[in-house]
């Protein structure tokens, strides 16, 4: 890898570095250098170079641990946090549901009457 110091470029602020900066030379497959110009493109970077400037500073960012939670992500996964709980909510109520229905079918077919006095001996 060949390095050599590029000073007093203004995008070095861009990429998160002030002042002076380093040439550094990478090699890419032609699939991952086309993805990179789309990419570069669609954030409306200058240049593929810049727009890889950033990335290796966001890669080591996230490397550290030092990196934010977008929060569209944040919101979904809240969402799916919340839903599950409804489902849990609903799955313990259909179990009582059930529970209550097979306890009254079992008493039916025992003979037994909710409706009748509980106090009745059956005599006449």
């Amino acid at each position: 890898m060949r390095i050599t110091q590029d000073r007093g470029r203004a995008a070095g602020s861009e990429a998160g570095q002030e002042g002076e900066r380093e040439r550094v030379g990478i090699r890419l497959s032609s699939t991952d250098r086309e993805r990179a110009a789309y990419w570069a493109d669609k954030r409306g970077y200058p240049s593929v170079n810049e727009y890889m400037a950033t990335a290796v500073i966001e890669k080591i960012s996230r490397e550290n641990g030092d990196f934010d939670v977008p929060d569209l992500l944040t919101a979904r996964l809240n969402q799916l946090i919340d839903e599950n709980k409804a489902l849990s909510t609903n799955v313990a109520n259909l179990e009582r549901v059930v529970t209550s229905s097979l306890d009254s079918l079992i008493g039916l077919t025992r003979g037994e009457n909710y409706l009748s006095d509980q106090y009745e001996d059956g005599e006449l």
